[in-house]
Formats: structure tokens, C-alpha cells, sequence
């Protein structure tokens, strides 16, 4: 089967990391927020992919290509018109076959196969609170009746987390189309949820899927609760030979890349350290640290601290992107 991958957001919410590297290459436990999904989508027997790219999109041309086998495609969305806009770039594979369809910056932990081999098309939804901020299904029995994008009224707690199965993707094409010819936007972006609206108006049947493990990337505050997540699922790795520790204390569960340095200073809980950081003298816990990223004489809590970014001083909570050196005293 095939998946559509949307990866072309600036991110903008998790800067300054995206200044320097697409929102889908942040780490996530050890690994980028798109090695997690890319994983998942081959445990569930997915073997074609199609990546839409737009800023920064050759780092993730470049990661897909050198770190996995299935066939893959990329496509340019060279102006954010929304993500019905982005799935529209990809008409080229909405054949008359089934495609799955996820967000580029949602984590998922959902078993698949009965929704892949399922007799309809059929949405994941969550429970939520605030449905404001998401596309909403409101459903009669079994069945979706009506979608909304964005409610400015209370319809529906089942928001939509990113994850699409659409049994014939020929039939979006078509709707894709209709929502371009006849310019139905909604806050002037091309939305996903309208086209399958129209889809559901012309008789498609759509269920549900509950996604009870879905982590969003899009913030600070949800990445490193995602993080956070993760490693608590995690069985614990031995330590990498390459990896220095003295007089260090380690409480579990953490993340510990390659050629670390850790030297007087408590780690953990919840910390990913990625490879070639540098730590001392310093306590640290639920937080980031990026590859060759250095840390002296600070307590820091709930921070992430980019790739190639240093670090000194003593503070609570920071948000330092790539190449960044901070002196904190």
C-alpha cells in the first residue's frame, strides 16, 4: 500500500530549531520525529511512499533515501495553500486503489491492520477537549455524517489526529479537484477535511478509528512530551562503549547517543542526549540535548538545546536552536 506523507511546514512554532532543520528531523528519543513514523508504516507492510516537500525538503530527501529501502517519492508544495493543497500535489498516485495518508509531525501507536484491510474509507480520531483547534467528525452510528474544520462551536469532541485511510484515492482526486475548480477554502487554505466532506456528500461511507497513542510534534511543550512518552515505553539500552561517563548519576529512562560525554552531573528522568554531546557539572531532566551540543554548570528542566549549541551558565528552562552559544549566570 501506499502512504502520502505531507512534510513541507516551516514549523514555526518550534523555532528557532526549524531555522536550520524541517520540523519532521527533530529528535524525538534518539531518533527524528519521521524515522518514528517511517518505522511504523513498514511494521504495518506499507512499501511506497510519497513525500510532500517544500522548505528544507532536501535534508529530508536525503534521511529518507539513505536510511530506508521501500520505494519512495517527492513532491514540491512550493506555496503553503493548505494541506488539501499539499494532498492535491500527489494526484498523481490517487489511483483507483486504497492510500494512507498521516501528518508528517504525528507520532502514532495505533495497531493498523484492521483499519488497512477495513471495507471502508476511515479517519483516526481522538478525544479532546478543545476541538477548536482540530477538523471534527460528527458521526451517526457507525458512520461520519459531517466534517468540520476548526469549529467555532462545540459539534463534536472527536477531533481528527493526521491519520487518513481512504479506501479509493481516485475518489479524493476528484474532490480535490471540485474544491479547487469551485475555490472552497476555509481561512483561506485549501483544506483536507473539505475535500472529504464533499466525498462523504456524494455517498462515501467513512468510519472511525480511535488513536488513543497520538503524540503531536508541533510545539515545544508537545515534543518533549512526546519524548517524554517514548522513553518511558522504551525497554533500556546498555550504553554504547562509546559513551564516558564519571561521576555521573543516570535516572532512568533516558536516551544516550553515541560519543557522549557526561562528566559530574545527574541526568534523567525523561532526557534524550544525542551524539557527540558534551555534559558537566550540570542536572538535567525532561529535556533535548541535539547532536554536539554543549552543557556546563547549568540545571536545566523542560529545555531542548540545538544541534552544535552551547551552553553555560545556570538556569530553569531553555529553548536554544542550532549553532547558538548562551552564557547564563
Amino acid at each position: 500500500m501506499k502512504a502520502i506523507i505531507p512534510v513541507a511546514g516551516m514549523g514555526s512554532r518550534l523555532r528557532p530549531h526549524t531555522h536550520t532543520i524541517p520540523k519532521v528531523m527533530l529528535n524525538v528519543a534518539g531518533k527524528p520525529i519521521i524515522a518514528h513514523i517511517m518505522e511504523k508504516l513498514i511494521e504495518e507492510n506499507i512499501d511506497e511512499a510519497v513525500f510532500i516537500v517544500g522548505y528544507l525538503g532536501e535534508q529530508i530527501e536525503k534521511f529518507i533515501r539513505s536510511n530506508y529501502k521501500i520505494k519512495v517519492h517527492f513532491v514540491t508544495q512550493n506555496e503553503p495553500k493548505g494541506l488539501g493543497h499539499a494532498i492535491f500535489m500527489a494526484e498523481d498516485f490517487l489511483k483507483d486503489e486504497p492510500v494512507f495518508i498521516i501528518l508528517g509531525d504525528t507520532i502514532f501507536d495505533v495497531d493498523l491492520k484492521e483499519v488497512l484491510s477495513g471495507e471502508f474509507s476511515s479517519l483516526g480520531v481522538h478525544t479532546v477537549e478543545n476541538p477548536e483547534r482540530f477538523g471534527v467528525a460528527i458521526k451517526n452510528g457507525d458512520f461520519i455524517l459531517t466534517l468540520v474544520e476548526k469549529p467555532k462551536t462545540l459539534l463534536s469532541k472527536l477531533a481528527l489526529v493526521g491519520l487518513y485511510y481512504i479506501k479509493n484515492a481516485h475518489n479524493l482526486n476528484l474532490a480535490l479537484h471540485e474544491l479547487f475548480e469551485k475555490k472552497i477554502t476555509t481561512n483561506g487554505e485549501y483544506q483536507l477535511t473539505d475535500a472529504l466532506q464533499l466525498m462523504i456528500a456524494k455517498g462515501e461511507k467513512f468510519t472511525t478509528f480511535d488513536v488513543d497513542g497520538w503524540y503531536d510534534c508541533g510545539k515545544s511543550e508537545t515534543l518533549l512530551a512526546t519524548n517524554r512518552h517514548i522513553l518511558s515505553k522504551q525497554s533500556q539500552k546498555e550504553l554504547s562503549q562509546n559513551v564516558v561517563l564519571e561521576e555521573t548519576q543516570i535516572i532512568q529512562p533516558v536516551f544516550i547517543g553515541e560519543n557522549v560525554k557526561i562528566k559530574n552531573s545527574i541526568i534523567g528522568p525523561y532526557v534524550t542526549v544525542n551524539d557527540g554531546s558534551v555534559i558537566e557539572n550540570s542536572i538535567l531532566k525532561n529535556s533535548i540535548l541535539n547532536k554536539n551540543s554543549y552543557l556546563t554548570f547549568s540545571i536545566l528542566e523542560n529545555s531542548i538545546i540545538g544541534e552544535n549549541a552551547s551552553v553555560t551558565g545556570n538556569f530553569k528552562q531553555l529553548n536554544v536552536g542550532d549553532y547558538s552559544e548562551a552564557i547564563l549566570s
